[in-house]
């Protein structure tokens, strides 16, 4: 079995379902050892005990990561109990109201700011300066389609993805000479428990937004992203990656 991450410690928040959970399982499948974190605990251990019975290594671990200093105490976990961190994929993120932006809620902008921006600067900064002890190391940012293009009714959405994106390449840049890697991912609508919040008649038409036909999967976005996380994407830094079924090309 192909075991391209083996020796590595990797860190994924927001592991406890959706995507960071199917990123989380294709990093063991490739013999990472893993932090599973997120917000809500007991999805944290769900996960990480679905890895571990299949063989893998995982420690579970609860973390709110719009607070930096949980945050810094989440990296210094993974340090302390696998030995280092080379690999982070930063996909906690929530999503906003649907309100247009003379209407939109001041408590509503600034917790998606938070929780989709300013904690992905929190992740960034204490997962790179542990990548540096480590020798260097690879970050994948879970920005959205919505980091490239508009949608109304989500301008704080769209605002917190669009940051990502640009944090993700001024980080690039700072550490390419430094064997530290980040790069950002751009899902389309992905048929996982955050769109459990539409019902049935949103749901399928958000399928008709892709070309493809049909809403992608955790797996589809996992894929992508443990790519870019690999040694096959050595010369890839600093650059957003789409996987929208055709979203984006309308």
């Amino acid at each position: 079995m192909d075991q391209p991450f083996a020796g590595k410690v990797a860190l994924v928040t927001g592991a406890g379902s959706g995507i960071g959970e199917a990123v989380a399982m294709e990093l063991a499948e490739g013999g990472a050892r893993l932090l599973v974190s997120d917000l809500k605990a007991e999805a944290a251990e769900r996960a990480a005990a679905a890895i571990r019975a299949a063989g893998g290594q995982a420690l579970a671990h609860q973390a709110d990561v719009t607070d930096p200093a949980a945050v810094q105490a989440m990296v210094a976990l993974a340090e302390s109990h696998f030995g280092a961190l080379h690999l982070a994929v930063n996909n906690a993120g929530i999503a906003g109201a649907r309100v247009n932006t003379a209407d939109y809620p001041l408590d509503s902008w600034q917790r998606i700011i938070d929780v989709n921006l300013t904690s992905v600067f929190h992740c960034t900064k204490y997962q790179v300066a542990a990548m540096l002890r480590a020798g260097g190391g690879a970050i994948v940012n879970m920005s959205s389609i919505l980091g490239s293009v508009g949608t109304p009714g989500a301008v704080a959405y769209v605002a917190a993805k669009h940051g990502v994106v640009g944090l993700t390449k001024a980080v690039a840049l700072e550490y390419a000479g430094q064997g530290v890697r980040v790069n950002a991912v751009g899902p389309g609508y992905i048929d996982t428990p955050l769109l459990s919040r539409f019902d049935r008649e949103t749901h399928d038409g958000l399928k008709t937004l892709h070309p493809a036909g049909r809403l992608g999967t955790a797996r589809e976005v996992s894929a992508l992203t443990c790519f870019l996380l690999s040694d096959r994407a050595a010369f890839i830094t600093g650059s957003y990656h789409l996987v929208d079924g055709g979203y984006t090309a309308r």
